[in-house]
């Protein structure tokens, strides 16, 4: 069990006649942003929601509201918490596998969220012979549970130690790439216009490293919020340059020109999902911790 952290969700994982305990722990999460409330300028108190009549604006208390279903304008069919609720499908609270598949074999667009995939004590032999024999077989388990109250088809992969699961978009929340792309004209490339984009490319070589990459809004909120604080001139946006020139190919030969001392320097490694975590969430977030610890107790930034 991760320290710190709690399960998302507890059930069984089940391949063929064999199960084992297992638990799902959120493997990216935004808790760690920057976030503001929303505040009364003239009085500096935070503002509350109210939920109001679209049509008579009286507000409308907690239990007088309910869901409904629009079938056309301003026309709906009311549909009670309860109806919702016998609706859902009932959780046997197991995750069983249907098939094994290439880790190929599945787009990336279907990906919706990650989860550690983690065994309970008693279950560790039966998780490790999974994990193992799935890392061999270089194959990835497609599962279907009921998470979070949602039937949901699960992909699960060796990672580490563990096993990784993402839960999948169903084919109709993901959008049509021939639609995205139909009105893109058809263009063929060739001669030096695509060797000079070859050759940039070339010179740009590395590995994925995710240590390397900075979230520059919450830095720049971090120092936003430090300034405040105390009492500074706010930080001033750099300026956007220009590229120069417009014409393509002189653009690309330009590029070229610039990215050659870029070959000779060394690549960076690939790191894991765990790689560098700490050092980036500190940088993140120093300048905000620092300057909150001298904020009376009443007034947090987030």
């Amino acid at each position: 069990m991760p320290s710190g952290q709690r399960a998302q969700w507890k059930g069984f994982l089940k391949f063929g006649e064999v199960s084992c305990g297992v638990a799902l722990y959120t493997a990216a999460s935004t808790s760690e942003r920057i976030t503001f409330n929303t505040i009364n300028r003239a009085t500096g108190n935070r503002v509350n929601r109210i939920f109001i009549d679209s049509e008579t604006e009286d507000p409308v208390p907690k239990e007088a509201q309910t869901k409904g279903f629009e079938i056309e304008n301003g026309q709906y069919i009311i549909i009670d918490p309860e109806e919702i609720s016998s609706a859902m499908p009932e959780s046997n609270k197991t995750l069983e596998i249907e098939a094994f598949i290439a880790c190929s074999d599945v787009d990336d667009v279907y990906f919706d969220k990650p989860y550690y995939l983690t065994p309970d004590k008693m279950g560790g032999d039966a998780f490790a012979a999974l994990r193992d024999a799935m890392k061999k077989s270089k194959v990835a388990a497609i599962a279907r549970t009921v998470l979070f109250r949602r039937m949901r088809t699960v992909l699960i992969r060796p990672h580490g130690k563990g096993l990784i699961a993402s839960t999948l978009n169903y084919d109709y929340e993901v959008r049509s790439s021939e639609k995205a792309f139909e009105e893109m004209p058809k263009l063929k490339i060739e001669g030096e216009m695509l060797d000079l984009a070859k050759h940039i490319i070339s010179t740009k070589k590395g590995e994925f490293d995710p240590a390397t990459f900075d979230d520059r809004y919450e830095a720049a909120l971090a120092d936003l919020v430090k300034a405040k604080l105390e009492g500074k001139s706010l930080p001033k946006p750099k300026k956007v340059q220009v590229s120069k020139p417009n014409d393509l190919l002189a653009a690309l030969r330009e590029s070229a020109g610039l990215m050659k001392a870029a070959a000779d320097k060394p690549k960076r490694t690939a790191a894991n999902a765990n790689t560098g975590a700490g050092r980036q969430r500190a940088a993140r977030g120093a300048a905000a911790k620092s300057a909150a610890s001298k904020a009376a107790p009443q007034r947090k930034a987030s």
